[in-house]
């Protein structure tokens, strides 16, 4: 059983930074493409940023981009997502994904097989 553990968040004034962790367990996390998905207040889970399982592609949402880095190491099973210049709009849970296809593009929730319970993130204004 794969299991994934989020751990980081809390409480941040807007400019500031927030890393992200989240480790797996059960399976070595190179057999999964992993991204980072965040639900805000009244809204949908959307998607924030994806990486390949070798890390050497990074995908992101515009609202991050630029801002927002993730990343992995494959020998630890972790992957990480270091959130700079925080807003107060990036307030929300967030959780780590696995996903096992190769297809795909890997910015939708129904293509992940596994979830993080989450952490949450608040940013003040």
């Amino acid at each position: 059983q794969v299991q994934l553990v989020e751990s980081g968040g809390g409480l941040v004034q807007a400019g500031g930074s927030l890393r992200l962790s989240c480790a797996a367990s059960g399976r070595s996390s190179t057999a999964f493409h992993m991204a980072w998905f965040r639900r805000a207040p009244g809204k949908e889970r959307e998607f924030v940023a994806s990486i390949s399982r070798v890390g050497s592609l990074t995908y992101y949402a515009d609202s991050v981009k630029g801002r927002f880095t993730i990343s992995r190491d494959n020998a630890k099973n972790m992957v990480y997502l270091q959130m700079n210049n925080l807003k107060p709009e990036d307030t929300a849970v967030y959780y780590c994904a696995g996903d096992r296809s190769y297809t795909g593009t890997h910015r939708t929730p129904d293509q992940y097989d596994y979830w993080g319970q989450g952490t949450q993130v608040t940013v003040s204004s």
